[in-house]
């Protein structure tokens, strides 16, 4: 039984250069046949669900949707779903669509979270990702949302961005957590085959920084976030004293979670699952009552093994010795020659990146892996 709920709705403003997620420009019929298929398979799913401690809709943009599809969604989740009181509800959202009768309609369906996707506040840089908004918007739509009474607040960056300096960079981050936001996502750019920004980049039309640029700017979020009270507490999220993202920390700690919508992904009782890509068959499987999954995979105890390891050593406080010995690895011995190097360390019985191995992290893993013969 799984105590987190990830919803899908893959319509965009417009699909950005560097984006390989599952979404479809909005088309209002199109929604329309969407919402009606995934609260039917909301419905379908109601008792693999536990009380309910997240609830995370993303995409796309989920808060392109019109208040009433959002309002039926809601509706199906709190009709057929138990929310804990303190459930932490988070919406995915662009600047580009928030205004302040949006953003009065997402707390009063019980959005309590709110994850903006600015990337940059250097228009020349939104421009690079071909972003619907500015840097101007990005201001006045995380105004709305803490003025109109959003109490979580997280602004995405992202930073190794053709033609991106520290300077630029340090703008980005000064702005951001001048508009005082309770959380700051800072992920590297990663152009991924098949998008079109790495199309460009292949061509020589754009340049990504080079390792020693993109450590520098590591470095910078780091220190400048922690200067204005930020906790570095995952490889890429910062947050406030209590505002770390509950919906994440689950992935990262390895727990199951339930999921709906084209394209997403569960995971329960050690399987994990993934619903079709194709929106025509999403539609037809769920006219027939049948959930739309199109993957299924049972982990192995290695593959549990290697999870825990992967996504345990994103977090700050790394994973634990005795659950690593229950999973049959000597880690520690493992780990020997990268805490001699300084890229991990080992207190108070847990093994953790240093600053130095979360600026290198996917390298620092494979090394570990393999030590663990993996």
């Amino acid at each position: 039984m799984a105590a987190f709920l990830y919803i899908h709705i893959p319509f965009c403003i417009r699909k950005c250069n560097y984006c390989d997620f599952l979404s479809l420009p909005y088309d209002a019929e199109l929604v329309q046949r969407y919402t009606n298929a995934l609260c039917r398979e909301l419905e379908m799913k109601k008792n693999l669900a536990d009380e309910l401690k997240t609830v995370y809709i993303g995409g796309g943009t989920p808060a392109i949707l019109p208040e009433t599809f959002l309002g039926k969604i809601f509706s199906v989740i709190r009709r057929h779903y138990v929310l804990s009181p303190e459930a932490e509800v988070t919406m995915e959202a662009n600047p580009g669509v928030i205004t302040r009768r949006k953003a009065d309609a997402l707390i009063a369906l019980g959005v309590n979270r709110v994850s903006l996707g600015v990337q940059s506040f250097c228009d020349a840089e939104l421009k690079r990702l071909d972003r619907a908004h500015t840097a101007a918007d990005a201001v006045r739509s995380a105004e709305i949302l803490l003025r109109e009474g959003v109490k979580n607040l997280s602004l995405d960056l992202l930073y190794g961005i053709p033609g991106q300096t520290a300077t630029t960079w340090m703008k980005s981050l000064h702005t951001a957590q001048s508009l005082l936001p309770q959380h700051i996502s800072a992920y590297e750019l990663t152009p991924e085959k098949g998008t079109r920004l790495a199309t460009m980049i292949d061509a020589g039309i754009l340049a990504l920084p080079d390792e020693e640029q993109i450590l520098q700017l590591s470095a910078l979020a780091v220190d400048i976030l922690a200067e204005a009270g930020f906790e570095h507490y995952e490889i890429s999220n910062h947050a406030l004293p209590g505002f770390r993202c509950i919906h994440n920390w689950n992935y990262w700690d390895s727990g199951e979670y339930l999921a709906a919508g084209a394209g997403a992904h569960s995971f329960l009782n050690g399987c994990r699952t993934k619903n079709t890509d194709s929106l025509n068959d999403y539609f037809t499987n769920l006219e027939r009552r049948i959930i739309p999954e199109t993957e299924s995979q049972r982990l192995s105890p290695e593959d549990r093994a290697r999870e825990f390891i992967m996504l345990g050593l994103r977090r700050r406080e790394g994973v634990g010795l005795e659950i690593a010995a229950n999973l049959e690895m000597d880690i520690v011995t493992a780990a020997r020659q990268l805490v001699e190097d300084a890229f991990a360390e080992i207190v108070d019985s847990r093994l953790r990146l240093t600053r130095k191995g979360l600026a290198v992290a996917n390298t620092v893993i494979i090394r570990l892996l393999q030590s663990l013969g993996m």
